[in-house]
């Protein structure tokens, strides 16, 4: 079964919520190495302003992903206990 645009986490299966996280972290993940790539591996040129601005996107996409990731994590231990 396949989530729906309009499911609520809180109405998921608990395969539906693995699947979610897994999403989640893969997600994440690419995340992290595009960034990585962006500031470590590259010789792009961006100005100061520019990076502050990536660098504060960054941190706000991860700090979603990490509160999305623990939200998830609960419910998942929480119905795996039911």
């Amino acid at each position: 079964m396949s989530k729906g645009p309009d499911k609520k986490i809180e109405d998921m299966t608990v395969d539906e919520l693995t699947a979610e996280l897994k999403r989640l972290k893969d997600n994440f993940c690419d995340l992290e190495d595009m960034h990585s790539f962006t500031f470590g591996r590259t010789s792009v040129h961006i100005g100061a302003t520019t990076a502050q601005n990536m660098q504060e996107e960054y941190e706000a996409e991860c700090k979603l992903h990490n509160d999305q990731l623990a939200a998830l994590e609960a419910l998942l231990k929480k119905k795996s206990a039911e």
